[in-house]
């Protein structure tokens, strides 16, 4: 899904799009070392607007920077992944009960538009899966119209997506995907009809056995174990 960079005003905005693009899809795993230099090649720009994109990457926690010329993926970490379900636990519910009780006619045509052929994560999904699964939740965190909500919950999408592809490595059952697909449709219904404490009861019950969930007890539990297999002295 690379655009072109006449689409862009800057080329370092261009450089953004498409490194957060590689980081967001897998293509560059968490931990990975990014050489400026051949970075720059690659994209096809110089240094100087590839140092500002990695900037921008590093402020949302994309990337990490050192002194010389290369950048890294930021690792995964049980602690971030703790900390992300804790916070979308208390606002996506929070974003649904308002959105029953705020919604619009043009949020429900999106919300309806957005649930169409939508289809529980694969497990190695593309892109594009990702892009439709975050489409259909913000459909719902648009129709709460709550701003500052809108904008926090958006920018914890970026880092939970990594997490959910980790979570994806453990394959879910087919009752696990049809449960997930039950719980889309349930929440719809309950913000068209108004039900603001439907709508945040199974929002709540959606996050607690999201893919994010699942990839927090997989860190913590790999980190208990490293923790366990160090010497003591």
């Amino acid at each position: 899904m690379s655009q072109s960079p006449e689409l862009f005003p800057r080329k370092s905005d261009f450089a953004y799009s498409r490194l957060r693009e590689k980081i967001l899809s897998g293509e560059y795993e968490p931990g990975t070392v990014l050489n400026q230099a051949v970075l720059a090649r690659t994209i096809g720009i110089s240094t100087t607007p590839l140092r500002e994109a990695l900037r921008r990457l590093k402020s949302e926690g994309l990337v990490e920077l050192d002194a010389h010329r290369d950048a890294r993926v930021t690792p995964l970490s049980a602690e971030e992944a703790r900390d992300l379900l804790e916070i979308r636990g208390s606002l996506d519910p929070l974003a649904a009960a308002l959105a029953a009780e705020r919604r619009s006619t043009a949020d429900i045509r999106e919300m309806r538009e957005a649930i169409q052929g939508l289809q529980p994560l694969p497990s190695n999904p593309a892109f594009v899966d990702l892009v439709a699964h975050r489409r259909f939740h913000t459909a719902i965190y648009t129709a709460s119209h709550n701003e500052i909500l809108i904008s926090t919950l958006d920018a914890l999408w970026d880092k939970a997506d990594r997490y959910r592809r980790f979570g994806l490595e453990v394959v879910r059952s087919q009752e696990e995907r049809d449960e997930k697909a039950a719980e889309h449709e349930a929440l719809l219904r309950c913000v068209i009809s108004g039900d603001a404490a439907g709508a945040a009861e199974v929002m709540h019950r959606h996050i607690g056995t999201s893919l994010g969930a699942k990839a927090a007890s997989r860190l913590g539990t790999q980190q208990f174990a490293a923790t366990a297999q160090e010497p003591h002295v």
